[in-house]
């Protein structure tokens, strides 16, 4: 007989999931547990400690200028001691205007320019005597005017000693004027004396001034033609230069040992000094004081911030560790522990991120806008999707760990605004709006209504803080808040639609809208159920209802164990006619050895696991799979294995025991529950009450005496519930009906007679008496091992 294999394309949400799952694990799979969770811890602590890390918010952490009001009152938040850089460079320029500047004063100039007059003196005698010699001396050369008094020996002389005159005060050239100060030093490199002179005394000549007084000199020549003093001031001008000149490296070395003896101007604020207050215009004195401010945090504060600052965020996600183990000792969750915390760990991360963008993105706008409300930073601050952390957890795990993660994200959002406490309450607020504004996530728009819900109690809370912050409530500042509070609350569904599927997928979570998804009949597999195996398919529905009564009576995941159900022998695929439910004639176990039917029986679990594998099917609906049948044996297939042995031929009863585990949640306990019921009461001839609530009654002994539940957590209590519900519902869907006139059934001569099926074919067996239903040790009804 062949076996076909329905082949099934792996959907993307499995790929997604298993690739998420393989970088997660490969870079710490040789990390123990416990350094595992303490190197998470760590990284979280850091990434946050840097998100938050900034000055403290009574800090100035605009950038002011003169005449600028101030947007937000500014305390010192310790006792501060800075320079005050503008008294300081005050104090320089005083001190640098009352130094004197350093002027070089060369004693040998003057001697220097009389040997060159006499060189060019000498040089005009020469030139004179040639021209006498020529035939036509040329009239308006230096030489031919000046030969009348060439070769007057007191002339040069005289003219020599007018030259010196000409240098015999300080001479400076005009160019350096800009040095002169009120005092200047004076320094001769020759000797090196230094002596300090007033700049008013007449002793300072500029070199105009001194060439000036040489043409007038010269001028008063007597003897001398016009036209000769000309040509002899051409001559001797140009030779008048300044001995004394500016030095400025050394004036420049003066200023230095002049400074370094000076000591800077301090400024001291105490402990918690109002700086300048909300609206204060911004004078010099302030920006000098936001200067030291600023400067202290960057400084000596910042170190300190940073350790204080990752001491409380560390001991913040400590205290979510703990609280998050404890609860999934007292609670169980819809993930592990370690991944719950990963999961609120993340969702902190990433709404502190949100929230450090959106106050930046607060002030930017406050900052360029000129008129209030626009102005102000808090207003603007009502937008940050503060509920978005907070609704993602609530959504994905419990309302709980949502709750602790708003009371840190409002913490967290004190920290970073600039009005404090007021915007963490406004965050806890609209965080648990969100947490318990809507029921269970089993529908996308349950997101969509959590925002609206958000967006309305964010517009009331807004102008709650606008009034407690004693801020002017103009119509303007009302619609800003009450708009901006609308937009967080509209943020908070988009951040929040977002991340749903890439926590979904990175997580493994299993949540209510994803089963809904999965119960659609038009998938796959469950479309290869209803078409190949349809007695399968009807059962794994009536299993299912049954199960989702059970987990409803004693609190359990019903929507869980219902779709489960719906997968739970989906391994019944491969081989569909093999099951008494999808026969529709002879039983073909009826021509196998023992041996082989129990193999293909029990192969429908392992099958069941791989087909489950390969379509992606999350862990949690895998687990129904081998768990609802747990490690039963299969015994009336065992004991006709053991009436065909021949000789000492020796039966192993563990190939005739399925490979388990044995139910580990209360879901699989209840589906194993339901799973027998179901088939049991399909094999009575007679469903009534009675009978019912016999067959279920020895279901539920049978399969607690064999074990099959000690691995889960249902109590007797609970067991008592769902004996009790699953009677009620089967007694409900084999409730009797109206007897027709005319019909009279046939009554049953055997206690075992065959019935026709849903199919119309004769081939199921039924009992008029519950307590002929062939139930095994472990509670199950083995149809396939009854011969027809």
């Amino acid at each position: 007989m062949s076996r076909r294999r329905p082949r099934f394309s792996t959907s993307f949400s499995a790929l997604a999931r298993a690739a998420v799952a393989r970088f997660a694990s490969r870079p710490f799979k040789w990390f123990s547990p416990l350094t595992r969770l303490l190197l998470g811890c760590f990284l979280l602590t850091l990434v946050t400690t840097l998100l938050l890390a900034k000055l403290n918010a009574r800090l100035p952490a605009e950038i002011y200028k003169e005449g600028d009001v101030v947007r937000a009152n500014v305390i010192a938040p310790a006792d501060v001691t800075g320079v005050d850089v503008g008294e300081t460079n005050r104090r320089r320029d005083v001190v640098i205007a009352n130094t004197p500047t350093v002027w070089n004063y060369d004693t040998t100039l003057a001697e220097t320019q009389a040997q060159k007059f006499r060189s060019a003196w000498n040089a005009l005698r020469q030139e004179s005597r040639q021209q006498r010699a020529e035939a036509q001396p040329p009239a308006d050369s230096v030489a031919s005017v000046l030969s009348p008094h060439l070769a007057e020996q007191n002339t040069t002389e005289r003219l020599t000693r007018i030259l010196r005159e000409a240098h015999a005060g300080y001479v400076y050239d005009e160019r350096d004027t800009q040095h002169i100060k009120r005092e200047i030093k004076i320094t001769n490199p020759r000797s090196d004396s230094q002596i300090v002179i007033a700049a008013d005394q007449n002793r300072l000549v500029p070199l105009a001034a001194a060439r000036q007084n040489l043409r007038a000199r010269i001028g008063q020549l007597s003897g001398w033609a016009p036209r000769e003093q000309e040509a002899l001031a051409s001559l001797v001008l140009p030779l008048v230069a300044a001995n004394l000149t500016y030095d400025e490296a050394a004036t420049e070395r003066n200023y230095e040992e002049v400074l370094v003896s000076l000591p800077p101007a301090v400024i001291s604020l105490k402990r918690n000094q109002v700086v300048a207050r909300e609206g204060d215009t911004v004078t010099e004195q302030m920006l000098t004081q936001f200067a030291a401010l600023r400067l202290y945090g960057q400084t000596e504060r910042r170190p300190h911030h940073l350790i204080g600052l990752f001491i409380l965020v560390g001991a913040l996600y400590w205290a979510t560790w703990k609280f998050t183990e404890r609860r999934s000792l007292n609670s169980r969750l819809s993930l592990t522990k370690e991944k719950a915390f990963a999961l609120v760990g993340s969702a902190v991360v990433v709404q502190t991120i949100l929230m450090r963008v959106g106050f930046t993105v607060a002030d930017s706008i406050s900052t360029h806008a000129l008129r209030p409300p626009l102005n102000d930073p808090t207003a603007w601050g009502f937008a940050v999707p503060f509920a978005a952390a907070a609704l993602l957890v609530a959504l994905l795990v419990d309302t709980q760990l949502a709750l602790i993660t708003g009371v840190i994200t409002a913490l967290f959002a004190g920290l970073l605004a600039p009005s404090g406490m007021l915007m963490s309450f406004y965050a806890m607020i609209s965080a648990s709006a969100a947490i318990y504004g809507i029921g269970r996530y089993q529908e996308r728009q349950s997101v969509t209504l959590a925002g609206l819900v958000v967006a309305g109690v964010n517009a009331v809370i807004a102008l709650a803080v606008i009034l407690s912050a004693q801020q002017p409530l103009t119509l303007n500042s009302v619609l800003l808040a009450a708009g901006c509070g609308i937009a967080g609350g509209l943020l908070t569904i988009i951040f929040t639609a977002g991340g749903l599927p890439i926590n979904e997928a990175a997580f493994d979570i299993l949540t209510d809208v994803k089963l809904l998804e999965l119960s659609n009949a038009d998938l796959p597999v469950l479309g290869q159920l209803a078409l190949r195996a349809p007695g399968t398919n009807q059962h794994s529905h009536a299993v299912g209802q049954l199960a989702e009564d059970g987990c409803r009576a004693i609190g359990a995941n019903a929507l869980l164990a219902r779709i489960g159900a719906l997968y739970h022998d989906i391994g019944k695929l491969a081989a569909p006619e093999m099951f008494v439910e999808n026969q529709t004639g002879a039983n073909p176990h009826d021509q196998m050895r023992s041996t082989q039917s129990a193999r293909i029986v029990i192969s429908h679990v392992t099958y069941g696991l791989k087909l489950g594998k390969e379509i992606g099917l999350p862990q949690q609906i895998l687990d129904f799979i081998p768990q609802h049948h747990g490690t039963r044996t299969l015994h009336f297939f065992l004991r006709k294995a053991q009436a065909e042995a021949r000789g000492g031929e020796r039966i192993n009863e563990e190939d005739f025991r399925y490979p388990g585990p044995k139910p580990q949640s209360k879901e699989a306990a209840v589906m194993m529950l339901a799973d027998s019921c179901e088939a049991a009461t399909r094999s009575l001839a007679h469903p009534d009450p009675e009978n019912i609530r016999l067959i279920v009654s020895r279901i539920f002994d049978s399969v607690l005496s064999d074990g099959q539940l000690d691995e889960c957590e249902l109590s007797f209590r609970e067991l008592r519930l769902i004996r009790k519900t699953m009677i009620h519902s089967l007694v409900s869907i084999h409730h009797g009906r109206v007897d027709y006139p005319g019909y009279n059934p046939p009554p049953l001569t055997n206690p075992l007679q065959a019935l026709p099926t849903s199919n119309g074919n004769e081939h199921s067996a039924a009992y008029a008496n519950a307590s002929e239903v062939p139930i095994s040790k472990g509670g199950e009804v083995e149809d396939e091992a009854v011969l027809r």
